[in-house]
């Protein structure tokens, strides 16, 4: 199996052209993902046809679990599509399909090569059962939902949650996010009983209000680089709290994505991509 290894702020993902290689992806992302001996990754990323855009975007994190969108990802499989001849390198504007909706990205080229995209993420969902979070009937069900209270390990903490066509938990920390034991609380919220679907959780610091310091704890692949939707997230949850104004510089301890939002309208990402390696996956499963 053909593959190119490649990140956006450091979420690095293995892509695959799906229109001419066909496995289980489920199956075969969770060897392949591994960091000891596999390629080493966040997931596995494919291309595949698509009746509705120019091409579909399917995602699977390291544990093999499908995921909606990946904001780092998609941007990284337009320039994998120019790449593989896809779609052709004069396309400046591209239609991905993706089980968050059809998303448009538009290529950033400096010298014949994508250095980076923007790409239009969509409008934030903040009603609880479509994030989805399941919240006790005793508290009032706000919309958006910015400061509930989760115990967690015996401590509180206040979380504000927003889809951005795959879930988020948002949590504003007044100690430094490096400081957080992520390793530990990260898989506590993620999996608990609230979230039907799991959830992604993000912990912020404010810089001031046109920057935040971020780390993620990714549903289905743990600490991670970055996370492109969560940066979103995370952005939106701080503006509707007054904490920012409407362009961020979110920082991830693998590089910084810029978000702009303005309320009722789509949420704009712009981050770079880059190439790391390509290869050959010896499938044991597979006699090719």
């Amino acid at each position: 199996m053909n593959f190119t290894k490649m990140h956006g702020a450091g979420n690095d993902y293995v892509y695959v052209n799906g229109f001419v290689e066909e496995r289980d992806w489920a199956k075969i992302a969770v060897p392949v993902s591994d960091r000891h001996t596999g390629v080493g990754a966040d997931g596995v990323i494919v291309a595949m046809k698509s009746d509705k855009a120019d091409f579909k975007m399917r995602m699977f994190n390291a544990d093999g679990s499908e995921g909606e969108m990946c904001g780092n990802g998609i941007r990284c499989l337009v320039a994998f599509a120019r790449d593989n001849h896809i779609i052709s390198s004069d396309q400046n504007v591209v239609s991905v399909e993706t089980a968050a909706g059809v998303l448009k990205v538009e290529s950033i080229v400096c010298d014949g090569i994508m250095s980076g995209a923007i790409v239009d993420m969509g409008k934030p969902i903040f009603a609880p059962v479509d994030v989805p979070v399941n919240l006790p009937e005793t508290f009032h069900q706000a919309v958006p939902t910015l400061n509930f209270p989760l115990d967690v390990s015996g401590q509180e903490h206040s979380l504000s949650f927003v889809s951005m066509g795959n879930p988020h938990a948002i949590s504003f920390l007044n100690d430094d996010v490096d400081d957080f034991p992520l390793t530990i609380i990260g898989p506590e919220v993620e999996n608990h009983e609230m979230f039907p679907n799991r959830i992604n959780f993000e912990i912020v610091n404010v810089v001031d209000e046109e920057n935040l310091k971020v780390r993620v704890w990714e549903r289905g692949s743990g600490i991670t680089m970055a996370c492109g939707t969560g940066a979103c997230a995370v952005a939106v949850a701080a503006q509707l709290k007054g904490l920012v104004g409407e362009k961020v510089n979110v920082h991830l301890p693998g590089g910084t994505l810029i978000i702009n939002w303005k309320k009722g309208a789509e949420v704009m990402m712009e981050g770079p991509i880059e190439t790391v390696f390509s290869g050959v996956w010896l499938d044991k499963d597979n006699d090719d």
